[in-house]
């Protein structure tokens, strides 16, 4: 089997949900909506790195964003607001009031929303790569699912097995994150991202089954 990187049922749905993405982000009122106009206006990555972003926001590493490391983040993200509004959008992920934003209130409120359908394929794709069941996807996973004696590049030589296998695990990474493994958290938020450049439902479940074999 030869990989490259999963496709969001073809460029140009993923160009045309971008292109959307950017101009809906000047008209939109909602700070929260605009926060998800950009992630997807960087394409189906830009929701995938949403666990990562979190956790780069949490400076002092107690799993939760309290209101200053929010305001960071929301800086850093490009989401430029006034201390009204960044007040607003921290309320919006609040859910709990609890002063402080978890990561599953975070994600909960920023992926782009899935039918019980879509999500349904995307965990099936991703419980057929972790053999082990621990939630996390490495080399050794893929190794027990994946020949790659059929890869060209291993047959010339080129690449060994484990790098063929790491590239296919990077295509899940961020730019700057790459950790030889995918939790199934950020296989669902690129797929949320995926889900986002496909309208029709039936469209998206032949892509997964077709790319998975399912």
């Amino acid at each position: 089997m030869m990989w490259s990187r999963p496709q969001s049922g073809n460029s140009h749905r993923e160009s045309l949900m971008m292109s959307e993405s950017r101009r809906q982000v000047s008209v939109t009122a909602c700070p929260l909506e605009r926060l998800r106009l950009i992630c997807l206006s960087r394409g189906a990555s830009g929701i995938m790195g949403l666990g990562r972003m979190f956790r780069l926001m949490d400076d002092d590493g107690s799993k939760a964003l309290n209101f200053e490391e929010f305001s960071r983040g929301m800086q850093d993200a490009g989401l430029e607001l006034d201390a009204s509004h960044l007040q607003e959008l921290f309320d919006m992920f609040d859910k709990d009031k609890s002063g402080s934003v978890s990561l599953n209130e975070f994600l909960l409120q920023i992926r782009p929303p899935l039918s019980e359908n879509r999500l349904s394929l995307i965990k099936q794709a991703f419980n057929k790569m972790d053999k082990t069941g621990d939630g996390v996807v490495t080399i050794d996973d893929l190794r027990n699912v994946y020949s790659v004696k059929a890869h060209p590049q291993y047959q010339s030589g080129e690449l060994t097995e484990d790098q063929i296998l790491e590239k296919f695990l990077s295509n899940f990474d961020t730019e700057h994150a790459f950790d030889g493994k995918v939790t199934e958290e950020e296989f669902i938020n690129y797929y949320a991202g995926v889900s986002s450049s496909i309208d029709e439902d039936g469209y998206f479940d032949l892509m997964m089954r077709q790319a998975w074999r399912l």
